[in-house]
């Protein structure tokens, strides 16, 4: 089991509930005004975020699960990688 599971953790300086969520769950968070995705089996509320989106619409093309392919592609910097983190808010079910 894991330690963090439905925890409130600090992450980058603010408190979250960190959880465990299935495909299933993840997959209810598909639109605009409620998008996660998940990067690398770990689960990102990118909902703040799409509107600040540098390649728009994109963000949403795998709203609601796995964007691992896509988040890892040429488009993204460097710092991409470290913004995501703001948004994590869990893992994916094992």
């Amino acid at each position: 089991m894991n330690p963090f599971m439905n925890k409130v953790v600090m992450l980058n300086g603010f408190f979250k509930v960190y959880g465990v969520y299935s495909k299933a769950e993840i997959a209810l968070h598909d639109k605009r005004t409620d998008c996660w995705i998940i990067v690398k089996n770990r689960i990102f509320d990118v909902t703040s975020y799409v509107e600040e989106h540098p390649g728009g619409d994109a963000i949403l093309t795998n709203a609601g699960s796995d964007s691992t392919e896509g988040f890892y592609g040429p488009q993204h910097p460097g710092g991409a990688f470290q913004l995501i983190e703001d948004y994590c808010i869990g893992e994916l079910e094992k």
